[in-house]
């Protein structure tokens, strides 16, 4: 598969749009779709949606967040932390916007059938115009996965065989795959995507290891960690794009700001968070990802938030 080409302009800015309930009641979607359309108004490049189907009691195994304006994490949640379907969401905010691109980033894609994977991703990248921006990812709760029965500790292989059930699916005509947990022939998956191949694929995780470094090289267009990666991290991932045949230039890399609380109850101070991104930006990050309800609690003033954070990032970027 040949990701489709990254185009950057001088720098991303990338909008959290989940998990943001100290803003916006978690059965106000409309409101979200509303966000994102003052987004883009206000220059943020793309807007950012994860999901989970279901949570389990160990959702918040490893000690639930202090401060709810914090990002979700492996082991951090509410079990009833309110996660809409994302790629439903996503329609709407495609259907309301012009320029802004909307980044599935993460879905849970071992949860689905691959055909049913690429239909839908196929149909909102259509909608969207080319917008759409894809993290196919295995996260983490166990409990999601035997609700929905899916074998968890086989979840690295079943996103392995998607990928190449969905190339499949999206660029023959009739397609067939085989493999140990899917497979199909004769069959015909319309209407294509925007992208000949498919839609562009960002890969993360919380650590660099050899099958993320695999799945980068043969269908990305983009490396979103969870976290800060390492120098080491860095150099590994350019070094297996140069085996490949490809250039880091090719990717869009992630980074991102994040608050600091000095109290379970208050926002964190934009300015103090903003200070990092000259150093992202002189390690390669070519976009920066902010969740604004770390830094307000006031739904009207998301807008002026994003003017700040699109007015820092580009000045940043100019300065380099």
């Amino acid at each position: 598969m040949t990701p489709a080409p990254y185009d950057p302009p001088m720098a991303r800015v990338v909008m959290v749009l989940s998990e943001i309930w100290t803003l916006v009641s978690p059965s106000d979607l409309p409101a979200l779709v509303d966000l994102a359309v003052v987004a883009e108004a206000a220059g943020v490049d793309t807007v950012m949606l994860s999901e989970h189907v279901v949570l389990g009691p160990s959702a918040g195994a490893a000690g639930r967040m202090e401060n709810p304006r914090d990002y979700a994490a492996p082991g951090n949640q509410d079990p009833a932390t309110p996660w809409p379907d994302s790629v439903v969401l996503a329609a709407a905010i495609a259907a309301r916007t012009r320029t802004l691109r909307v980044a599935l980033a993460a879905i849970i894609a071992p949860l689905r059938h691959p055909l049913l994977l690429a239909k839908q991703l196929a149909t909102l990248d259509l909608v969207a115009g080319g917008r759409l921006v894809v993290q196919p990812t295995v996260s983490w709760a166990e409990e999601e996965y035997v609700a929905l029965g899916v074998p968890f500790r086989q979840r690295g292989a079943i996103l392995d065989e998607q990928l190449e059930a969905m190339h499949a699916a999206w660029t023959a005509a009739p397609a067939a795959f085989e493999g140990a947990h899917f497979r199909f022939a004769d069959v015909y998956c319309e209407p294509r995507p925007f992208h000949p191949g498919g839609p562009r694929m960002w890969f993360g995780g919380q650590a660099m290891h050899p099958a993320l470094l695999r799945r980068i090289v043969r269908y990305g267009s983009g490396f979103h960690p969870f976290g800060t990666p390492s120098d080491a991290d860095l150099a590994a991932l350019a070094e297996a794009m140069r085996d490949g045949g490809r250039d880091m230039a090719e990717l869009e890399l992630v980074g991102g700001i994040r608050g600091r609380f000095e109290r379970p109850d208050a926002v964190a101070d934009l300015d103090e968070a903003l200070a990092s991104v000259p150093g992202q930006l002189a390690r390669g990050f070519t976009s920066i990802c902010f969740k604004p309800s770390m830094f307000t609690d006031d739904r009207d003033q998301v807008g002026a938030v994003s003017a700040r954070v699109v007015e820092a990032v580009r000045a940043a970027a100019a300065g380099r």
